[in-house]
């Protein structure tokens, strides 16, 4: 099966501390939980949602995030509204492509 990943980063430029963050931990989860993803179990470190798999890194302030999509058909029905309402970009890191709808 042919996965594809994509960086989600923030549409905010970078700080001098690195990538500009996309919110606390806490209020990632909060947001994704509206689009029906979330970790199976609290405290884990992979969501799942709709044709989507979402990689958190560890620690409290969120910079980037990892997303494969499981299932092509119906993620982006679901990565659009999610991108565009939270104000996060996508890169594609095999073509190196931003996606910012």
């Amino acid at each position: 099966m042919d996965t594809r990943q994509y960086v989600i980063l923030s549409r905010d430029e970078p700080t001098g501390n690195g990538l500009a963050s996309l919110g606390s931990r806490q209020d990632i989860l909060h947001r994704l939980s509206a689009y029906h993803t979330a970790p199976e179990c609290d405290g884990e470190d992979i969501l799942y949602g709709p044709g989507i798999r979402i990689e958190l890194p560890p620690g409290d302030t969120v910079t980037q995030m990892l997303m494969t999509i499981t299932e092509e058909e119906i993620a982006w029905q679901v990565i659009m509204p999610l991108v565009k309402s939270l104000q996060w970009k996508l890169l594609d890191p095999a073509t190196g492509r931003e996606l910012s709808p």
